[in-house]
């Protein structure tokens, strides 16, 4: 049963300018920030409105795929659409307000287009989405509906969103995790931090979750970390720890309501010999990394906090290019820029998801 007064004030803490921050970091003695202009400099802030602008521009407004960023391929796809929506959210841009709130109602209806009978939210036809970009539609999604004020907001998002989310319980795998595709199969922690993010944005906004698929997720991710403090990719094939999936591996844990504790500690510590600058962490997969490294130490705060965001705030003004964009080899510039600006304005504390 959905609960109203929840995504109520969801929604009213959005349209007052989102959630306003003002609290201290999990087991901290001192707040993380006195308010986003700390952390977000002039310049920054030109970089962001840059990377915004670029991206809007991008956005399919007339023919087909109205709401995607492209006709086809990975820019076509769902995962795409679904990080640029946050991406202009994190600006203060809330479905149909803000100056990209209505590139953020036109990524809500191109994915409400692609949610299939069965929940699983993809491209009909494409071969570019999976599990990927289901996790990343539903979060998107999630967030979009608790914030919404539409008062048709229930029939409109609610039902298509519900459905996604018992497609993820239901093809949760008996470990606790996720694979490519929506079936239970086997599963690894990279897709698996997908869909426990979306399955943490659902709760937030309303919607049922039940306490078992939480409880295996927080299993799952305890289980794929190493001796050494990082993350693996699979539980059944060990494997040594990477930067990608340890950042993934924390923010797996600050999501299902782990906030401390050694599993935390331990993978923040390790995080720590990869501050950006250093060229460890300047490998593949970056923006992938990045965005769940940033997500990990804005929840840790204190000391982590504050060595990290300004060392990957100069890092990516740096890679910024002339045109705006944030070119990425492995995926897109579309998936590239919606990352960097999202990054970027986590100081904002503007969603719920990303709020400790």
């Amino acid at each position: 049963m959905l609960d109203f007064s929840r995504r109520r004030l969801f929604a009213a803490a959005s349209t007052a300018g989102a959630l306003a921050y003002a609290g201290l970091a999990h087991g901290d003695d001192e707040p993380k920030a006195d308010s986003a202009k700390e952390w977000i400099t002039p310049d920054t802030q030109r970089a962001i409105d840059r990377g915004l602008s670029w991206l809007s521009k991008r956005q399919v407004t007339n023919g087909r795929n109205i709401g995607a960023f492209g006709h086809g391929g990975y820019e076509g796809g769902v995962a795409v659409a679904g990080l640029s929506g946050l991406a202009f959210m994190c600006g203060g841009s809330p479905p149909g307000q803000g100056p990209y709130g209505k590139n953020v109602d036109r990524c809500i209806d191109f994915l409400l287009g692609c949610v299939g009978d069965t929940g699983y939210i993809a491209v009909p036809g494409a071969g570019q989405d999976n599990m990927y970009g289901h996790g990343f539609a539903t979060l998107f999604l999630a967030e979009a509906y608790g914030m919404s004020t539409r008062t048709d907001a229930d029939k409109v998002i609610g039902e298509k969103l519900r459905k996604s989310v018992d497609l993820l319980i239901k093809c949760q795998n008996d470990a606790g995790g996720w694979r490519y595709q929506p079936v239970k199969s086997d599963a690894d922690l990279s897709l698996t931090i997908c869909q426990i993010m979306a399955l943490r944005a659902a709760r937030d906004a309303g919607i049922h979750v039940p306490d078992e698929t939480r409880n295996k997720c927080i299993e799952y991710v305890k289980k794929s970390q190493n001796p050494d403090g990082g993350f693996r990719y699979t539980l059944g094939q060990g494997g040594g720890s990477t930067f990608p999936l340890t950042a993934a591996g924390v923010v797996s844990l600050y999501s299902a309501g782990i906030y401390d504790g050694e599993h935390v500690e331990k993978g923040l510590k390790w995080l720590m010999n990869y501050v950006p600058g250093k060229g460890s962490s300047n490998t593949s997969y970056f923006f992938y990394g990045h965005y769940y490294a940033v997500q990990a130490m804005w929840h840790a705060g204190g000391a982590y906090w504050q060595k990290w965001f300004p060392a990957i705030r100069d890092t990516l003004l740096a890679r910024q290019t002339g045109d705006g964009a944030w070119g990425d080899s492995e995926v897109c510039p579309e998936f590239g820029t919606a990352m960097a600006c999202i990054i970027l304005q986590i100081p904002n504390n503007f969603l719920p998801i990303f709020t400790p």
